[in-house]
């Protein structure tokens, strides 16, 4: 049976989550733009999961109608019930590079207990590449979850701003191999003596894939 707009409205309207779920990943099989008019409905859907499916798709589709796109995201970020639709729209947010949600971001990570959330956020951040964030990727440094702290020196990583140079090379000699890897590659985007000083420790790091990480940006 072919897929078109038709069958996948069918879809939408049943009454088995499992066939509007379905639904969902057979979007990517049609026209972009009238995916992006199907898909909204799936995005207030009752079922988790179809929710998590379609707010996860908008990071591609989105694109089609980005203002659109802000107003849907930004919506299942600040009032879906579940963390894993809050952080899928954080991920969408920052792969569609939509700065104009910054502000509700930092709200946001302030506010949520839900380490997954902030995680996402912290990640998306680095994606939107945008100057504001420096204060708080800074702050998310001091997490208590791991995980926000290895996205925080990626981000800094990527928002290129110089100040994180000081914020990241204490974490050169991180006991965590996986941090001292996300710093590599985050130090790796700034050229000054001082990171290439560190770099140039860090090629003998124990770590194999730290070590030529190290060496590969000595070489340039």
């Amino acid at each position: 049976m072919d897929v078109t707009p038709e069958s996948i409205k069918e879809l939408l309207s049943s009454d088995d989550f499992g066939q509007r779920l379905r639904a969902v990943n057979q979007m990517r099989q049609i026209d972009p733009a009238i995916a992006f008019g199907l898909i909204q409905a799936a995005v207030i859907d009752k079922n988790v999961r179809v929710r998590y499916a379609a707010v996860s798709q908008i990071a591609t589709l989105g694109h089609q109608d980005l203002p659109m796109a802000l107003a849907v995201l930004l919506d299942s970020l600040m009032h879906d019930p579940e963390p894993d639709v809050q952080a899928a729209a954080a991920d969408s947010i920052g792969a569609l590079k939509l700065t104009d949600a910054y502000d509700e971001l930092k709200a946001l990570y302030h506010k949520t207990t839900e380490w997954l959330v902030q995680f996402s956020i912290i990640a998306a951040l680095g994606e939107l590449g945008d100057p504001r964030s420096f204060e708080l990727l800074q702050d998310a440094l001091g997490s208590d979850n791991e995980l926000t702290r290895t996205a925080a020196i990626g981000s800094l990583g990527e928002l290129g701003d110089s100040r994180a140079i000081s914020l990241l090379i204490p974490y050169a000699t991180h006991p965590d191999w996986q941090i001292r890897y996300r710093v590599v590659q985050a130090l790796g985007r700034f050229d000054t003596p001082e990171v290439r000083t560190v770099l140039a420790s860090m090629v003998h790091d124990e770590v194999q894939p730290i070590a030529q990480e190290a060496q590969a940006f000595c070489d340039r």
